[in-house]
C-alpha cells in the first residue's frame, strides 16, 4: 500500500490549526476536509471509510525501522490506515514540540526519539498515562526484561520499549585487507582503536582515507567517559571527561579522523562517509546495521563490512557498552486512545519484534531468537564474529533519566563543538560545563 507522507507543518500552520482546534474543530472534520483534498489529488485516503491513525517518524524513507511495523498492522487492520508524519531526525523534537503545544489531536502515536524529551511531554501533561491500558490487557512486562519499568517517570507509564541501540564498531573489510590488517577483535582497547585508526589512514586530500571516523554528535566522546558504568553526563564533576576529550582531539590533530570543524561547516552525514569508504573503522549505534544492509539490497553499496564489540576502557573488560531505548507512546490530545493503544501494543510486541529483527532492527524485547533472525537475514555481514559483536555484559544509558536532560544535553553539545573547534581548551570547556549544569540543577 502505498503510504501518504504528511510533510510536518510549519509553526504558522500548526498555531492556525491549532486555533481552528480551540473553536471546534475535531479530527473528524479535519479527516472530512483531508478526504477532499484527497479526492481532488487523486488519492483515497479517508474517503474510504477507513479508520485514520496518525504516527510521528523521522528519516522514515531511509530507514525501515517505522514503515515495517506500520505496513504489517495495516495488513492485520485492513479497516485503519496510518497516516505518517515525517521529519528529519535533527528537526524532530523541535517540529514534535511545537505539534504539541497546539494541544491538536493529531498526531495520536508518538515515537520518542529521545527519552529525556519524553520527561519533558510527560511534565507537560503531553502524554497519556497507559498503566489502564496495561493493566486491563493484562500486558506481561517482563518480556521487556526491565526495560518496562526503566521508563516509567514519577510512577507512571507513559511509554512501551519500542527498540533498543547500543554501540558497536563498524569497520570496512576491504580496506583492512588491502592493508594488510587484521580486522577488529571483540575484545580491543580503545589504545588498540586509537593504533588501528593510525594504521588504517592513508592518502591525501580528496583520496583520503581516513582510519576512523567521528560524527559530530558529544556522544561520539562523553560516551566512552561513561561507558564503564561510574559515571553519567550529569554529574558535579566533570574531570573524567578530560582523557577522552584528549584523546579526540589527538585523532583529529593527527588526522586519522576528519576535523570537525569541516564536517559542521559542509554538514557532513556518517552515512556517507561509511558508505562512500572514506574510513576504515566507525563507532555508531546499532540502528546503522539496517542502513547497510538496506544500502546492500538497493545497490548503493558493495564492499564487505563487518562489526565489532565497541572497544573498552584498559580498567573495563570487554563487552560494556553505552545504548538508548526508543519508547513508543501515545499523545494526551488524541482522540482515537483505543485505537492508539492498540497499534502501540502490537508496535512493542513479539510479532513486531519478529518482523523488525528480520530488518536489522533490534527492538526493546531481547531475545536469543531476535538475535538468530538479525544474524540470518539476507545482507548481514558473514562471520560468527558479527555476531558475537552484538553480545554485551553491560549497559549504560547514554544519558539518564533526568528531568533537566534536554536543558544539560544543551549545554553539553555548546562546550562540546567549542572543545572540538579548540576555541576553548579542554579544561576551560569542562569547568563551564561543570558551571552551567550546577545552575541547572541548582547544586
Amino acid at each position: 500500500m502505498k503510504k501518504k507522507q504528511v510533510v510536518v507543518m510549519t509553526m504558522a500552520a500548526v498555531m492556525a490549526c491549532g486555533a481552528m482546534t480551540a473553536c471546534g474543530g475535531s479530527k473528524s472534520d479535519a479527516g472530512n476536509n483531508a478526504a477532499a483534498g484527497s479526492e481532488a489529488s487523486g488519492e483515497t485516503g479517508s474517503a474510504e471509510g477507513k479508520q485514520v491513525l496518525s504516527v510521528t517518524t523521522w528519516d522514515n524513507e531511509s530507514t525501515p525501522q517505522f514503515q515495517a511495523v506500520i505496513d504489517a498492522y495495516e495488513e492485520k487492520n485492513p479497516d485503519v490506515e496510518i497516516k505518517i508524519i515525517d521529519t528529519s531526525a535533527d528537526e524532530y523534537n523541535n517540529s514534535l514540540g511545537i505539534s504539541l503545544s497546539a494541544a491538536q489531536p493529531d498526531p495520536d502515536v508518538i515515537w520518542v526519539k529521545d527519552m529525556g524529551s519524553m520527561l519533558q511531554m510527560a511534565d507537560k501533561e503531553q502524554l497519556l498515562p497507559i498503566d489502564e491500558f496495561i493493566k486491563k490487557d493484562n500486558l506481561d512486562l517482563s518480556i521487556y526484561k526491565g526495560a518496562a519499568e526503566q521508563l516509567q517517570y514519577n510512577g507512571v507509564s507513559y511509554a512501551l520499549p519500542y527498540r533498543n541501540d547500543w554501540y558497536v564498531l563498524y569497520y570496512n573489510k576491504d580496506l583492512f585487507d588491502a592493508a594488510g590488517v587484521e580486522y577488529p577483535s571483540n575484545d580491543m582497547t580503545w589504545q588498540e582503536y586509537y593504533d588501528l585508526a593510525a594504521k588504517l589512514t592513508s592518502g591525501e586530500g580528496s583520496s583520503k582515507v581516513y582510519g576512523s571516523h567521528n560524527h559530530t554528535w558529544q556522544a561520539l566522546v562523553t560516551n566512552w567517559a561513561v561507558q564503564d558504568g561510574e559515571h553519567t553526563v550529569v554529574e558535579k564533576d566533570y574531570s573524567f571527561m578530560k582523557p577522552w576529550y584528549e584523546e579526540a582531539l589527538a585523532l583529529q590533530k593527527n588526522g586519522y579522523i576528519q576535523d570537525y570543524a569541516t564536517l559542521k561547516t559542509a554538514n557532513i552525514h556518517y552515512t556517507s562517509v561509511f558508505k562512500n569508504q572514506q574510513c576504515a573503522m566507525m563507532p555508531m549505534g546499532t540502528w546503522f546495521i539496517a542502513t547497510m544492509m538496506q544500502s546492500h539490497a538497493a545497490g548503493e553499496t558493495s564492499f564487505n563490512w563487518g562489526i565489532a564489540t565497541i572497544p573498552h576502557p584498559e580498567n573495563t573488560e570487554a563487552g560494556y557498552t553505552v545504548g538508548a531505548l526508543t519508547p513508543i507512546a501515545i499523545s494526551a490530545f488524541t482522540d482515537q486512545k483505543d485505537l492508539a493503544w492498540d497499534f502501540v501494543k502490537f508496535a512493542s510486541s513479539e510479532e513486531a519484534a519478529t518482523i523488525l529483527a528480520a530488518q536489522g532492527v533490534f527492538t526493546g524485547i531481547p531475545s536469543e531468537e531476535a538475535l538468530k533472525t538479525i544474524a540470518a537475514a539476507e545482507n548481514f555481514p558473514e562471520g560468527e564474529s558479527n555476531v558475537e559483536a552484538l553480545e554485551y555484559t553491560h549497559y549504560s544509558f547514554d544519558r539518564p533519566l533526568d528531568p533537566k536532560i534536554e536543558e544539560i544535553r544543551t549545554v553539553l553539545n555548546e562546550v562540546h563543538e567549542l572543545i572540538m573547534i579548540e576555541s576553548y581548551s579542554v579544561d576551560d570547556g569542562l569547568a563551564e560545563l561543570q558551571e552551567r549544569v550546577a545552575e541547572i540543577k541548582g547544586w
